[in-house]
């Protein structure tokens, strides 16, 4: 076959090294169509109409010439000349006639597929999508770049909306990204992908990625969903559903979806069957909103297909290949289809040697959250711009403020210090172009355009993890960068303490030999909210006020117990999952009785004590009748991270056990709630933070795998002070040589008995002297909070050099 000739090509025709003849986003389709049905993927079948028609259509109208000279002189940044000339070209480009032989040989295509899926031949509903010669190269994503016209019918409205794809090749965002990236406008062509409809204005859509989008972390997939037409959540029109999933564990048979997020999805997008566009918006019904857009059965049939394509594409191109993928489910037939696929262009080229790190370095009033892109920080004076026609208005080093974005922004955002958005979501246009662009961007604000008004100075920060924060002021931050390849290897182990989850992905590029502190608490802080009694005993509770806010929290969820379960079985499944298959220490739930009661319903539950920190806490609460159902939530959380996930990486660490008694009786509480020691490699570990741990450490060791030194507990009680205490601070002191003789009694003990032994405590991330101590008592891990990771293991290397240990 003559491709190069040719003014049409099926699916079933091209592959992925036909970019030239029918642009990235058909090869792709093609490439799928071929290769991947078989696999069980489902693509709907179409054809491309290939960029020799193109030219052919500019040669026959004969426009190039009047074409090209528009763009004499043209400076992309003089945004009133720019939208001129974008104009003016579009506009050659529309009123142009199809040649009639290119026209009969659509029609004749458009037939066939209509023979396709349709006996009768009457007119099937396709989706007409521009595919550019030059899209999808491994350094630039075109994001959005032409347009896509969906529930196009009929002979007419094709010829149409392809006469209005050929013209979007010179959108005003268009020719200033190809300007940008130096690309030869002439020499671009572009073709015309007509696809068969799924349905999903019947059901639901969405994008997803081979990878973390923020992070670069390539071990999960990326999945977003809302209501209706796909274009919702490419615009960013909605704030969709988000769902991760764990791929090493995924293709083992396991069903690790690590994270779900509810996102609100106010509007849809439908066929318009009476208006004159092909589409419209809609609201989503309150009750529809609640819930999240599609099963987990389908979630992880998703994922497994982007794992599917991932393989492909990367044994094709001979190393890894994220991809970048957009799905559809049809409301009619139900089914889950792939609509379109290209490369992941952002993490794809970065640099895996460095390691660069945002670091804020001052406090200020947060005035708005949303979801953050990246993990960088940028400052500057807000410009608040509701309309593309004021984009001229826009000023370098401005932070843009708007309700959303699309590619027509994308000439001011290119200067933008930082973009802050009310819609979208991760996926969203706004959040691919920032991240292509490397610009700080939080979408999904709600209110930013409320907010936030004209020269008001504010820092965007990025760098906390997926919560993106707006402050007030220009606040203070370095860039720190550090060389990953040159990182010395030590004997004493090098862990860390993670405690948000949606930072892991991120930690897990710092140098580390898995987690030695995973807390509880600060997934039940911020993601449960609520006293797992007050779940448990809802249906007692007599205060309507507490009952309608905790039914607000827990919206999606017919079952209040599996809320907390699979809330914090999800935020520990995150962090294991950031750091498999190295070992990562969960330690159970330490709050004081003080710190219960400030979660919700919290204050029905909890007593009053003098002193909580010597009270009612750790391992005293999790056999105790008053507090035994509230610890079975916290077992089944774990043994669901461990058993549907995959995640046996979990160890398990129990904080606060004061005697042998309660050692033994929380072993038993966890083994009636299947957490069973042994069992599918299940190792439970204490924290040693008690002197009475220290003077049985041998008793302890029978009943426990392992210790990790809690060296703040230690100390207090070794010294006797309450480490609240602002009147005794200046005693308090982990490098007291009575806390260090304790030290190092617990070392020789687990060492002889051949035991784990670790640290946890905050010390070692303080004070490096500390840490060399440590490596001098022969301790096996010392886990360190991330910012002091790097700084910490040189120091560790330089004593372990000295003391001849290798």
């Amino acid at each position: 076959m003559d491709k190069e000739n040719a003014f049409i090509l099926w699916f079933d025709q091209v592959g992925i090294e036909d970019t030239p003849f029918v642009g990235g986003k058909n090869a792709s389709l093609g490439e799928m169509y071929t290769n991947l049905t078989n696999k069980g993927v489902n693509v709907p079948n179409g054809f491309a109409i290939t960029a020799k028609a193109y030219f052919y259509l500019l040669e026959k109208a004969g426009i190039m010439d009047k074409i090209k000279k528009l763009f004499t002189g043209l400076n992309t940044r003089n945004i009133p000349k720019l939208q001129e000339t974008g104009y003016k070209v579009r506009d050659l480009i529309r009123k142009a006639n199809i040649p009639e032989d290119l026209e009969k040989e659509i029609f004749k295509a458009y037939r066939n597929l209509c023979g396709n899926y349709n006996p009768e031949k009457s007119d099937i509903d396709v989706a007409v999508r521009s595919s550019a010669t030059a899209e999808d190269l491994p350094d630039a994503s075109f994001a959005g770049q032409q347009e896509t016209y969906l529930n196009i019918k009929g002979e007419h409205q094709l010829l149409d909306a392809c006469k209005k794809c050929f013209a979007s090749l010179f959108t005003n965002r268009a020719i200033s990204y190809r300007e940008d990236k130096g690309f030869d406008h002439f020499k671009i062509g572009l073709s015309i992908g007509v696809q068969k409809m799924v349905r999903s204005d019947k059901a639901c859509s969405g994008v997803m990625f081979s990878i973390d989008t923020e992070s670069g972390f390539k071990d999960v997939v990326l999945i977003n969903a809302s209501y209706g037409l796909g274009e919702s959540i490419v615009q960013g029109v909605v704030n969709p559903d988000e769902f991760i999933v764990f791929k090493p564990t995924l293709k083992k048979g396991f069903r690790p979806i690590i994270s779900k997020r509810l996102g609100s999805k106010e509007i849809k997008m439908i066929y318009d069957t009476h208006g004159s566009k092909n589409t419209r918006n809609i609201q989503v019904t309150p009750e529809d909103r609640r819930k999240f857009v599609i099963s987990n059965e389908e979630i992880l049939i998703l994922a497994k297909w982007a794992c599917v394509v991932e393989e492909h594409y990367s044994q094709k191109a001979g190393h890894h290949k994220p991809m970048d993928l957009e799905w559809a489910k049809d409301g009619i037939t139900k089914q889950l289809f792939i609509v379109q696929a290209r490369p992941e262009t952002v993490h794809a080229l970065k640099d895996k040697t460095k390691l660069v790190q945002y670091v804020l370095k001052e406090q200020g009033n947060v005035l708005l959250k949303g979801e953050s892109v990246g993990s960088k920080i940028g400052s500057g004076k807000v410009r608040a711009i509701e309309e593309t026609r004021n984009i001229n208005q826009f000023r370098e080093k401005e932070v843009l403020v708007t309700d959303m974005t699309d590619p027509d922004w994308e000439p001011i955002m290119k200067i933008a210090s930082a973009i802050i958005t009310n819609r979208g979501g991760r996926t969203c246009h706004a959040a691919i172009v920032s991240r292509e662009l490397g610009i700080p961007c939080i979408v999904g604000t709600e209110h930013a355009t409320k907010l936030l008004h004209d020269k008001q100075e504010v820092t965007a920060d990025c760098s906390q993890g997926a919560q993106g924060l707006i402050y007030q002021g220009l606040l203070k931050y370095e860039i720190e960068e550090h060389d990953l390849g040159s990182m010395p290897k030590t004997k004493t182990k090098i862990m860390m303490n993670v405690a948000n989850p949606t930072q892991a992905f991120e930690e897990s590029f710092i140098p580390n030999q898995g987690v030695g502190l995973a807390r509880e608490e600060f997934i039940i802080n911020s993601e449960i909210k609520i006293h797992p009694l007050a779940l448990i005993k809802f249906n007692e509770l007599k205060d309507e006020k507490l009952k309608a806010k905790i039914n607000s929290l827990t919206k999606g969820y017919a079952n209040k117990e599996e809320f907390f379960i699979n809330k914090l079985a999800r935020g520990i499944g995150r962090i294991a999952a950031a750091f498999y298959p190295k070992p990562v220490i969960v330690r159970t739930s330490d709050f004081k009785s003080n710190e219960y009661a400030n979660l919700i319903g919290g204050h029905l539950f909890e007593p009053k004590e003098d002193n909580p920190m010597l009270g009612w806490r750790g391992a005293s609460r999790y056999y105790s009748e008053k507090y035994k159902q509230a610890f079975a939530l916290e077992c089944k959380a774990l043994l669901k991270a461990r058993n549907e996930f995959g995640l046996t990486n979990i160890k398990v660490m129990i904080p606060f056990c004061r005697t042998l008694d309660e050692a033994r009786k929380v072993i038993q509480v966890m083994k009636e709630n299947g957490l069973v020691q042994g069992e599918n490699d299940l190792e439970i570990y204490a924290m040693c933070e008690i002197p009475s741990n220290v003077m049985l450490a041998e008793e302890f060791l029978e009943i426990f795998d392992g210790f990790s030194i809690g060296s703040n507990d230690l100390t207090q009680l070794t010294l006797g002070l309450d480490r609240d205490s602002e009147l005794v601070q200046e005693i308090y002191d982990e490098r007291n040589e009575a806390v260090k003789k304790l030290i190092r009694q617990v070392i020789d003990v687990a060492n002889k008995k051949g035991k784990y032994i670790g640290i946890c405590g905050q010390a070692p991330s303080d004070f490096e002297d500390f840490a060399q101590f440590l490596v001098e008592a022969g301790i096996h891990s010392i886990s360190l909070n991330p910012d002091t990771v790097i700084k910490t293991t040189l120091k560790i290397a330089e004593k372990e050099k000295q003391l001849g240990i290798n």
